[in-house]
């Protein structure tokens, strides 16, 4: 038996990259190292996820939403964020300054647990009919022209694509012709839970000293940084002793603690593949780049990842996409990945232990503090800033479709489930339907007019909701083509 796609890694990337695949009918089977997914650390607190814009969006538009964060789960509407620590204020973020945006079930950022939107999306791939095979790991791989052969578990599995899911040391990555290029640490992170003898040495809240930085979230929930080059992440065991020594040397304070009941720790070690496909292997998620988890971007950038690429690879298994469609996928995801590194590497840099550094985290916390400011770091920190290089002259293209209320109560975002690519007439102009009917085994057609259309006449827009075109009346019927052609392939004759 030879698969379509063999995705290595069940967390959550590959998960919803199985998800996406099996909308098209495309085969796949998953192989995931762990034998039990569980775990501690992907439960509360340390399990906690903050997810952007366009990862509710994405959750949204395939009908997961109410399953992975339900209206009741803590929606952050009221947290806005921050960089480096540094709060956002929602009073003073502008969102006039994003007109291409309506109002939406997934207009602000949400939060879940890694174990629930893992066995969210685990349950969701297996009932489309994905395979998913644990404790078997991906050891390496020969790829053809027209193939590739996967070492796993004791036995060769042939798929004609391979996708590396699988981590930050991604074995995949490792024993393929990626180059993995970018900054080594700084400092060595650590999430702990433990109890104090003498709570009172520490307060609440972000707390920057001469020697890094302490977040007490709540008694005993800690989070923090020593900038010793990362010598001491995976080096030893995280005893209590060693906690104990290092949070006193950041708090400065000779505070003791009595239990050490959960412990991991993380650097700020950022690596970013130079392009994600090798032929017949693509790589997505912590597999393609690795950053600090300030912010909570890394989760985020992963499933962007899937969300782009599923409908390019399962348009170029079915014979139906464009030239050059697949390696879309790398020219725009690359770039997005290169900003949040860069993104996390500024926030180090904001908290470094030295007086320059506090000179300029001041000057940072002005502008943030600013209605310009605050706006543009919102539209970073929430992901709105997005915006892919299309083609074509018009400023929504390349970015997420607005949510058009159409006149039906129906949504755009809600017409999207299926995965296809959608053609929003708000015209309802013969010609268009007629231009439509080429591509209908790709496109679906919806001649509406909506509750604001935005001064638009028409959209044409891509399976994972980005616009790929867009057109005041009248519609130019030769760039409406050419977009099509670009992103779905020749039309039918």
């Amino acid at each position: 038996m030879i698969y379509d796609v063999v995705i290595a890694g069940a967390g959550p990337v590959g998960l919803f990259l199985a998800c996406e695949l099996r909308l098209a009918g495309i085969p796949v089977l998953v192989l995931e190292r762990a034998d039990d997914p569980r775990s501690p650390l992907k439960r509360l607190p340390f399990g906690m996820r903050g997810l952007s814009v366009p990862t509710v969006e994405a959750f949204y538009r395939r009908g997961l939403l109410n399953d992975i964060a339900p209206p009741a789960s803590p929606r952050q509407r009221h947290q806005p964020g921050h960089f480096a620590g540094i709060p956002l204020d929602h009073a003073n973020i502008d969102t006039s300054q994003w007109p291409y945006r309506l109002p939406n079930p997934a207009d602000a950022n949400a939060a879940a647990d890694m174990e629930h939107i893992e066995t969210t999306l685990a349950a969701r791939a297996a009932m489309m009919g994905a395979e998913i095979r644990r404790g078997i790991e991906v050891e390496g791989f020969e790829q053809s022209g027209d193939e590739v052969s996967i070492r796993a578990g004791g036995q060769t599995i042939r798929a004609r694509w391979l996708v590396a899911c699988d981590g930050g040391r991604s074995t995949v990555r490792k024993a393929g012709r990626f180059a993995f290029t970018g900054t080594e640490p700084e400092f060595t992170g650590y999430s702990v839970q433990v109890e104090l003898a003498d709570p009172e040495k520490l307060p609440i809240g972000r707390h920057y000293t001469p020697t890094g930085m302490y977040f007490q979230s709540r008694p005993g929930t800690i989070a923090m940084v020593e900038f010793d080059g990362g010598a001491f992440h995976r080096t030893q065991p995280v005893t209590l002793e060693l906690v104990q020594a290092v949070l006193r040397r950041v708090s400065c304070t000779d505070v003791t603690l009595t239990s050490l009941n959960l412990a991991t720790t993380w650097t700020d070690r950022a690596f970013q593949a130079t392009n994600y496909r090798d032929g017949r292997v693509l790589l997505a998620g912590d597999a393609a780049h690795i950053h600090s988890p300030l912010g909570g971007q890394g989760l985020n950038l992963g499933l962007g990842d899937a969300m782009n690429l599923g409908w390019k690879l399962a348009a170029t298994i079915r014979g139906t996409a464009s030239a050059g469609l697949l390696d879309s996928y790398s020219s725009e995801r690359h770039p997005v990945g290169a900003q949040v590194l860069d993104w996390s590497r500024a926030q180090v840099a904001l908290m470094r232990p030295s007086p320059q550094t506090r000179a300029l985290e001041a000057i940072v916390r002005d502008l943030v503090g600013t209605r310009d400011g605050a706006t543009y770091f919102a539209g970073r920190v929430w992901g709105v800033a997005l915006r892919y290089d299309v083609g074509g002259g018009h400023p929504l293209a390349g970015r997420s479709a607005p949510d058009f209320e159409l006149a039906d109560g129906t949504t755009l975002g809600g017409r999207l489930g299926a995965g296809r690519g959608l053609l929003l007439d708000f015209d309802a102009r013969g010609p268009l339907q007629a231009w439509a009917g080429r591509w209908s085994d790709r496109i679906e057609y919806v001649a509406s007019d909506a509750k604001d259309t935005l001064g638009l006449s028409a959209v044409l827009v891509r399976p994972d909701g980005c616009v790929a075109w867009a057109g005041e009346s009248p519609p130019d019927e030769r760039e409406l083509t050419a977009a099509a052609a670009r992103w779905f392939g020749e039309p039918q004759r």
